[in-house]
């Protein structure tokens, strides 16, 4: 399966013509429809639908559709419907003015403050009062469906984008992990040399009376507790562990951002861990990288299904 990103356009428009008899009180002989689809990022699924009056209806048809497809993101779903009739300009009758004089009359004599209807007021009412509307619910969820396939595709690609980034930062740590291996036996060396060092100064003022077997002794077990303190295997471990249970996510594809998430928090304590182990200058250095690299990959995550 692909890895999907959350982020998101898809938009698809159709025009219809209806086999209404053709009779003034035909509105809707032509019409766009247009469906528009927009995801961003969520911790979960929210649906949002901005449906024209007339097709409120379909609601229940397009949210078992979406959630059918997708599993995480803020998706708004906005449709249109356009009618191209000619006729829907037609003037209005003088019955029909008469029976709208007449209301007006009736309503301003119970409210006086009432707003007189207006010229748009007046053909909004004519052309819509002897409408037999047509059920644009099927063509609806039909064109729905395309957008959908569409925006599965452009989530699709920038899911790929975004795995092939993830993959190049899982990469840089490994090889920063790769790094941070060697320095711990060259550090404990160090730090036995160190000791001797000192040991040799000591015995110098004190007039050199302690055996060298008693100073290696000494040495070796000073070593060994630094050694136990700074060793960061462990950490390298669990920490190539994350990495590969990632680049197995990756591969796999599907709804794997809130695991993902996861494996974040746990690559931050192994890298906070490991700079609290630092000995060098170079360690101090390697975690910071590696915190930034994690970073960068916890910010993408979040746009992941």
């Amino acid at each position: 399966m692909p890895v999907y990103s959350m982020t998101g356009y898809a938009t698809a428009q159709s025009s219809t013509a209806q086999s209404a008899p053709e009779t003034e009180a035909r509105q809707d002989a032509n019409s766009r429809l247009g469906v528009e689809i927009r995801s961003v990022n969520s911790r979960f699924l929210d649906l949002a639908f901005r449906l024209p009056d007339e097709l409120r209806q379909t609601e229940p048809a397009l949210r078992e559709l979406l959630t059918g497809k997708l599993k995480r993101g803020k998706v708004e779903v906005r449709v249109s419907l356009e009618s191209l009739s000619a006729s829907s300009l037609r003037a209005p009758s003088p019955a029909t003015l008469q029976r709208l004089g007449s209301l007006e009359d009736s309503i301003k004599s119970w409210l006086p403050q009432a707003a007189a209807l207006s010229v748009a007021d007046i053909l909004r009412l004519a052309t819509n009062e002897d409408k037999k509307p047509h059920d644009h619910s099927e063509e609806l969820v039909k064109l729905a469906t395309t957008a959908l396939k569409e925006l599965m595709s452009a989530r699709a690609r920038e899911g790929a984008r975004l795995a092939t980034m993830l993959l190049d930062r899982t990469a840089q740590l490994r090889a920063l992990a790769a790094l941070a291996v060697p320095m711990v036996p060259k550090l404990v060396e160090l730090q036995k040399t160190r000791f001797l060092e000192r040991w040799k100064d000591a015995m110098a003022l004190g007039g050199g009376t302690a055996l060298p077997e008693m100073a290696q002794d000494r040495a070796l077990t000073e070593a060994t507790a630094f050694a136990i303190r700074i060793d960061v295997a462990e950490e390298v471990t669990r920490l190539s562990s994350h990495l590969d249970e990632i680049d197995r996510l990756l591969a796999s594809g599907g709804e794997l951002g809130k695991r993902l998430d996861f494996l974040i928090q746990e690559l931050h304590r192994e890298a906070n861990t490991l700079g609290s182990k630092s000995a060098s200058l170079e360690l101090t250095h390697i975690s910071v990288d590696m915190k930034v690299l994690i970073e960068q990959i916890r910010e993408q995550v979040q746009n992941i299904e």
